[in-house]
C-alpha cells in the first residue's frame, strides 16, 4: 500500500469516526442505540431473516434477537414466518421504522463545517473519488469480483 493511500485512509477514519462522529448524535435524536438505527437501515432494501441480519450486523443471534425484540415493540420492525424456511423468520421494517431511519440518515448526512467550507471544485473533486472507492468497494464485494478487479485499469 502506498504512504498516500495510508494517509488518505488514516485521514478519512479521523475524520468519520473522530472528529466528527454522528453515532451519539442519531442515538440522540431516534432515543435509542446506534446498533438499533443501524437495523433499521440494514432492512431498508427489504425484509431479512434473522441469521442474516446479525451476520450483517456483526453480533451473534441471541443478541440479534434482543435488537429486533425490542425493535418489534417500539413498532419499527415487524417478524414473519419465511416462506422459503418456516423455520425461520423474516424480518420487515415498517412506516415507522422507515421514517425513524430517515430521521438518521438526516443527521448522519450533514456534512461538517470544515467540509461545508470547502470550494465548489475541492467538494465535487473530493466527491468523485469517494463515489469511485464506494463503487470499487461494492463491486470487490460481489461473488467473482476478484478476478473482474484485476482487469479494471487504474484512474489518472
Amino acid at each position: 500500500m502506498s504512504d498516500a493511500a495510508t494517509r488518505a485512509w488514516t485521514a478519512m477514519r479521523s475524520l468519520v469516526l473522530e472528529l466528527h462522529d454522528r453515532r451519539s448524535a442519531v442515538a440522540e435524536e431516534t432515543g435509542m442505540s446506534f446498533l438499533r438505527v443501524k437495523a433499521l437501515g440494514k432492512l431498508l432494501p427489504g425484509p431479512l431473516p434473522m441469521r442474516e441480519l446479525a451476520a450483517r450486523l456483526l453480533v451473534d443471534a441471541p443478541y440479534t434477537t434482543v435488537l429486533v425484540d425490542d425493535l418489534e415493540e417500539r413498532g419499527l420492525v415487524r417478524r414473519e414466518a419465511n416462506p422459503a424456511d418456516r423455520r425461520s423468520k423474516l424480518v420487515h421494517v415498517t412506516d415507522a421504522g422507515r421514517e425513524l431511519a430517515a430521521r438518521a440518515h438526516a443527521v448522519q448526512s450533514q456534512p461538517p463545517a470544515p467540509m461545508r467550507d470547502l470550494d465548489g471544485v475541492e467538494l465535487e473533486r473530493l466527491a468523485a473519488v469517494l463515489e469511485q472507492l464506494v463503487a470499487r468497494s461494492q463491486d470487490a464485494a460481489q461473488p467473482g469480483a476478484e478476478a473482474a478487479s484485476t482487469s479494471r485499469s487504474r484512474p489518472a
